[in-house]
């Protein structure tokens, strides 16, 4: 159950490397009924949403016995850790968070609660990149790009989210968190960064387009493949 949409999407977008069927719900109220209805193998809950009553979740899946539960949050202070633990989590992992993290804990966690995670995919496919999450690579074509953890998040989120123009705003909370004080060019000298390893010219963007006065968006496919 995560509330934040951007979040949500590359969450779902990262789980797709596991054989996963996946679901978001935005409130507590819907993550109970998810719980009850649909009983998931894997509960992955914001535990900030609704101001901290999302936490309540991790309750209900305990109570429903064999839920693996991991739980979110973009809060650093120790308390938070502590009760997530205290009601029975799994496992915790701080947002902003790096993909190939939320990989290896789901499939551990799944695998410790179930006795089997199913097969890691990999590999996934978006418009005409491939991204290798197990090398930290993605071949553009034919040519092969290895990207730094910062990278990959920020190509995991973009594409997450295609079509979708997020600002510097959002970027910045999801990469780097809340409370991170940071240059205010940071994002496009990362988004630039990507971009040169993309061989991806602003000017005629195949794959991170600069929407003006508002930030960036993720083209699905390619050019030519519009034309």
């Amino acid at each position: 159950m995560v509330g934040d949409k951007a979040l949500a999407n590359t969450i779902d977008l990262t789980l797709q490397h596991g054989p996963y069927v996946r679901r978001n719900v935005a409130t507590v109220a819907d993550g109970k009924t998810a719980i009850e209805e649909w009983e998931p193998h894997l509960l992955l809950v914001d535990i900030d949403v609704e101001a901290g009553r999302a936490i309540q979740l991790i309750d209900d899946a305990r109570a429903r016995g064999q839920i693996g539960v991991i739980a979110l949050t973009r809060r650093s202070d120790l308390r938070g850790k502590l009760d997530a633990f205290a009601r029975g989590a799994d496992d915790y992992i701080g947002v902003p968070f790096v993909p190939d993290d939320l990989v290896a804990r789901a499939h551990a966690v799944i695998r410790r609660t179930h006795g089997t995670a199913g097969k890691l995919l990999p590999r996934l496919r978006i418009g005409d990149l491939e991204i290798d999450v197990l090398n930290r690579k993605v071949l553009a074509g034919e040519h092969e790009l290895h990207l730094t953890s910062l990278e990959q998040a920020l190509l995991y989120l973009l594409a997450a989210n295609a079509g979708t123009t997020l600002t510097r705003e959002q970027i910045l909370d999801a990469l780097w968190g809340t409370d991170f004080v940071i240059e205010s060019n940071v994002v496009d000298r990362h988004v630039r960064a990507l971009r040169a390893k993309l061989q991806n010219d602003w000017h005629k963007p195949r794959y991170i387009e600069t929407v003006s006065n508002a930030g960036y968006r993720f083209i699905p496919v390619s050019r030519a493949e519009k034309n």
